[in-house]
């Protein structure tokens, strides 16, 4: 097959709208990724009855099981018990619980590196429980796991072509269509490729200088 650059050009467009729909679906999830493992993290961390145990299955199950595995059981089961959301709804949810199981456990690692003093500290102080949680140990345990952080986000933003599985149309899936009623694979996805690496080099480059400003503070 020729690469045909009409054609290329002319399906450029429909590929934009792709990647945006992928831009929105990684912002979105990312934001529920931190939430929910934020607060997943706190409570395993503090060793609340029952919840913390619920939480730590939550997040070896998640974590054990394929993200396309968990999209598909959203998308194609919980509708036969009443659940169901739109393809778009379904992907952004599934895709931000699935890495709320892995922003949980780089929490904790942030909040076991808060050194032993500052929870003494607290307990000094007369802090409160929350108290002690947003103005000491948070600051201190996020500030050192930003980087990670940001690395499941570039992560992210490649795995929601997992997505297409379940029929979200971002930019894996506006290639798919493309190639499907053209029967002409290679622009599109040399086109999406492209448009990946666009998107995911200068983030990964702009994260790795975070690393390097946050490990040497001023």
């Amino acid at each position: 097959m020729i690469w045909d650059w009409s054609f290329a050009a002319q399906i450029v467009p429909f590929l934009l709208e792709g990647l945006w729909v992928t831009v929105q679906i990684t912002l979105v999830g990312m934001a529920i990724a931190l939430v929910v493992g934020l607060f997943v993290a706190v409570v395993r961390y503090s060793q609340v009855p029952v919840v913390s145990k619920l939480f730590t299955f939550y997040v070896l199950f998640i974590r054990g099981t394929p993200l396309l595995v968990q999209a598909y059981f959203a998308f194609f089961v919980l509708p036969r018990v009443g659940v169901q959301f739109s393809p778009m709804i379904t992907g952004i949810v599934v895709i931000g619980l699935n890495y709320s199981a892995y922003t949980a456990e780089v929490y904790r690692a942030g909040i076991q590196s808060v050194a032993v003093g500052q929870w003494e500290a607290c307990t000094a102080l007369s802090l409160s429980n929350w108290q002690r949680w947003r103005f000491v140990v948070l600051p201190q345990a996020v500030r050192d796991v930003i980087p990670a952080l940001g690395n499941y986000l570039v992560q992210m933003f490649k795995d929601s072509a997992i997505l297409h599985a379940i029929t979200v149309f971002e930019l894996l899936g506006h290639a798919t269509a493309i190639g499907s009623s053209s029967y002409r694979y290679l622009e599109p996805m040399t086109i999406a490729a492209l448009l990946f690496l666009a998107v995911s080099l200068p983030a990964a480059r702009l994260i790795k200088r975070l690393e390097l400003r946050l490990a040497h503070p001023r």
